[in-house]
């Protein structure tokens, strides 16, 4: 139980630094935020057996869209969290290094790329979008904060376990 609550933890931790990232990008660059909705609308649309939309935003909105969205978010990045832990070990939380940390949390970018993107209508790596190479620099660079973020969280973790 206590690997578990540990994983959740840093999978929240590394998501919410995501989400900062997200928030800080507006004012930084000029750039909206992610709309998880969208991705809600697109997992929201599968039970009906539709996996694959000519663009997701045309797709008519569905109730809950946005909370089916932020919580598959939430779960994708607590997944994410479960794989570093399942190859690195709860030791890799005793003592966090960012190797492991960026290799995840880089390496998850293959889920936009070949799952999200092509499915919500973008073409893989976000290749029919008005800029693929815009689009694809900020699916990078997002992920690379939760890189960070999976490193920040494994010490925050590791120095609140030391205090207990």
């Amino acid at each position: 139980m206590h690997a578990l609550l540990m994983t959740v933890l840093l999978g929240i931790g590394a998501t919410a630094v995501m989400d900062l990232w997200g928030l800080a990008r507006k004012p930084l660059l000029g750039m909206a935020r992610p709309d998880y909705g969208l991705a809600g609308r697109w997992i929201g649309y599968m039970p009906q057996g539709r996996f694959h939309h000519r663009s997701i935003s045309s797709a008519a909105p569905l109730r809950l869209e946005k909370l089916i969205g932020w919580t598959a978010h939430y779960v994708t990045g607590i997944g994410f969290a479960a794989v570093l832990v399942y190859f690195h070990g709860l030791s890799w939380l005793q003592h966090p290094t960012a190797g492991p940390a960026l290799l995840v949390g880089l390496g998850s970018v293959a889920a936009p790329f070949l799952l999200m993107q092509p499915g919500m209508g973008a073409g893989i790596a976000a290749s029919r979008t008005p800029c693929p190479a815009c689009a694809r620099t900020q699916t990078v660079i997002t992920h690379a904060a939760f890189a960070v973020g999976l490193y920040a969280a494994g010490w925050a973790i590791n120095l609140l376990y030391a205090l207990t």
